[in-house]
């Protein structure tokens, strides 16, 4: 499965305090990565600075807005434990904890009015547990995060042509495409026969790779995958990508690991984070230069 965000771990992690203990914040991460069956990938996917996994990040992050809602505090250093109110949370037996839940408290209310530019997220997580380069390093995590799904949102809502237009545009921003002709062409629904999109990979166009796009809400099945590898095969082509808006099933994933041709499927999280990753549909609004003391600078040379 893939790595819970923080709103899911909410509830578990208020469960693991349910015994009125005070718990180690590690011991309690350990915990839920074998609670979630998180792989040792997983468990070992770091933040984009590589400082710290990205798991870790979202366990803290979890403790921090249970902390804010008065569901949980921290006795001592790296340490957390249940409050009363957090055991009368847990006896109401709530299917679920996330933001929306939390705003019935007055506190958290305040706390997120007072955090529109999440100031206070970054010194709450901080709170004795970060040094002041991790505390900038989950403050970027976190707007990341919430820049994806903002993402993922957002291209749920565009026409399917536009989506078209759009995986052409990410695959050549990538780096696909011949550079001194026309890298790509997107082909429309109009006798596409399953494709969408082609990218040239050289400058005769040789090379091709074939593109089906597919704006869904539910997961796409084995059944749509077999349709654009039997449309590969009409082309006699020897790759291809599948983009959806939506995930794909578990059979469907299965079904391309062992293909001739290969085919990758880009489901709609990925395909957000690939945007980010290439400055697509995104903006740079700052760019900030962190920097260290050079003490080699300041060796004195006899």
């Amino acid at each position: 499965m893939s790595i819970p965000d923080y709103q899911t771990l909410m509830l578990p992690l208020l469960n693991l305090l349910r015994d009125g203990e005070e718990h180690g914040i590690r011991q309690c991460i350990e915990k839920l990565a074998a609670q979630f069956g998180l792989t040792s990938e997983e468990r070992s996917q770091l933040l984009p600075s590589g400082q710290q996994p990205v798991f870790d990040n979202r366990v803290g992050w979890a403790r921090t807005y249970l902390k804010k809602a008065g569901l949980l505090e921290s006795p001592r250093r790296g340490t957390v434990r249940i409050t009363y109110r957090g055991k009368e949370v847990l006896a109401q037996s709530p299917g679920h904890i996330d933001v929306q839940f939390l705003m019935q408290f007055s506190e958290f209310r305040e706390f997120m009015n007072a955090s529109r530019h999440r100031t206070d997220e970054r010194n709450e997580k901080a709170s004795g547990d970060m040094d002041p380069v991790e505390e900038i390093e989950l403050a970027f995590s976190n707007h990341q995060e919430m820049l994806v799904e903002e993402l993922k949102k957002t291209i749920r809502q565009v026409s399917p042509a536009f989506f078209e237009q759009l995986v052409v545009r990410l695959l050549t921003k990538m780096g696909y495409g011949a550079r001194s002709m026309k890298a790509a062409d997107v082909i429309g629904s109009s006798g596409d026969e399953g494709i969408d999109g082609v990218i040239y990979e050289d400058k005769l166009g040789l090379d091709v790779i074939y593109i089906q796009a597919k704006k869904w809400d539910n997961p796409v099945g084995r059944p749509e995958i077999q349709r654009f590898v039997g449309a590969l095969h009409g082309k006699r082509a020897r790759k291809g990508v599948f983009f959806t808006t939506s995930s794909f099933s578990r059979d469907a994933q299965d079904y391309v690991r062992h293909l001739d041709p290969t085919v990758v499927l880009i489901d709609g999280e990925e395909l957000a984070r690939l945007m980010l990753e290439h400055n697509l549909g995104v903006t740079v609004k700052a760019v900030y230069e962190l920097k260290s003391l050079d003490r080699d600078f300041f060796e004195e040379v006899p």
